[in-house]
């Protein structure tokens, strides 16, 4: 089963609302899409959205990437060579880590549909449904309580509060709304997007526990390269502390797992460059006894569909972030998971199950 052709879009769908984060504002959810064709008319589909303040990669990089870099080099390759040819796509260029998992998913799609396995079932098979929580973009106080309010109306049971911007102060005071608006029984997960310093956070946990806020744990308090910061907030707290932007490959696992500076991780397949790596980070963390959280950037279900398979293999995540299409206008694919307010089906289909691209969502270059 040997590549055939490499092609890429560049899509677009508006997001119902405007997402924010300590680190960015994001309105419509742009990415480059990939379409891998192989000898024996099997198509494989991947997705990377520009995440510049997080990966570095902005539509332009991504593509030139997908196909002046990695395209060459792919076409006749097999994809049954797994090692092979996931040492090519990560040897072939430095860094861009959201072009190679775009390669990566579909190559996997590719593989899993030729053993007539989902691709969940074909990494290893460990669920067959996730729940997924819903993120509260970081506003004032007062709009958080009330999106936390729409989103429990919704379905969902958990929610993750984005924080990190203004003073920490305000964080606690935006929390603190969001609790007394839904009750003690919806369980909060915070992400400060680095936006906190390691004293400031522990500091502002303390505060937290004193108000009785209940919180299952806090991504990235502190800036993504300084690991004794982090080490710093996970030893002085009770609350679990996961690393999200300090891991992108397993060699960054493995500095964070050795020094002990976090309780959970988060791998992103965007950040780790694909499954294949992803797969290694699942490992490390599972012989160091972290669970691990699996999330996303603002992508579509193609990205997800991904990212919900490879979680869906490993026995030791058990965290899903897997919102994204919920909050996107329209939908760009057929296929795909399915959702059912904040459970996710991954079907029986072979791969990724993806049937094609919405061309009302595919961007027509002038």
């Amino acid at each position: 089963m040997r590549i055939k052709q490499i092609e890429t879009f560049h899509t677009a769908v508006p997001l119902k609302k405007a997402f924010k984060t300590a680190l960015r504002t994001v309105t419509i959810a742009e990415a480059i899409v990939v379409k891998v064709t192989c000898d024996n008319d099997i198509i494989g589909w991947g997705e990377a959205p520009p995440t510049h303040v997080i990966t570095g990669d902005s539509l332009a990089s991504i593509d030139y990437t997908l196909t002046e870099i990695l395209k060459p080099v792919l076409i006749g390759k097999s994809c049954l060579d797994r090692e092979a040819i996931f040492e090519v796509i990560h040897g072939s260029v430095v860094g861009n880590t959201s072009a190679k998992a775009a390669i990566d998913m579909a190559i996997y799609d590719c593989i899993a549909q030729h053993y007539n396995s989902s691709l969940a079932q074909f990494l290893g098979g460990y669920h067959h449904q996730l729940h997924t929580d819903y993120t509260v973009s970081v506003n004032s106080p007062a709009e958080m309580a009330s999106d936390a309010s729409n989103y429990v109306n919704d379905g969902f049971t958990i929610l993750k509060a984005k924080v990190g911007k203004d003073h920490i102060d305000k964080d606690i005071k935006r929390i603190h709304a969001i609790q007394e608006q839904v009750g003690p029984n919806i369980m909060i997960r915070l992400d400060a997007n680095q936006g906190w310093d390691a004293k400031q956070a522990v500091k502002a946990i303390g505060k937290m526990e004193d108000l009785g806020l209940k919180i299952e744990f806090i991504e990235q308090p502190v800036k993504a390269s300084n690991l004794k910061g982090l080490k710093y907030v996970t030893d002085n707290t009770t609350i679990p502390i996961m690393a999200d932007e300090s891991i992108f490959s397993s060699n960054d696992a493995r500095r964070v797992l050795e020094l002990g500076a976090a309780d959970l991780i988060n791998i992103k397949l965007m950040k780790a460059g694909g499954i294949h790596e992803a797969l290694k980070i699942a490992t490390l963390a599972n012989i160091y006894g972290v669970t691990c959280m699996v999330g996303s950037m603002i992508e579509s279900k193609i990205g997800i569909t991904a990212a919900a398979h490879f979680a869906a293999s490993q026995p030791n995540v058990k965290y899903y972030d897997f919102d994204a299409p919920l909050m996107l206008a329209g939908d760009l694919i057929e296929g795909g998971v399915t959702y059912h307010k904040s459970l996710i089906e991954l079907g029986q289909n072979k791969g990724l199950g993806i049937r094609g691209l919405n061309e009302e969502y595919v961007v027509k270059e002038s």
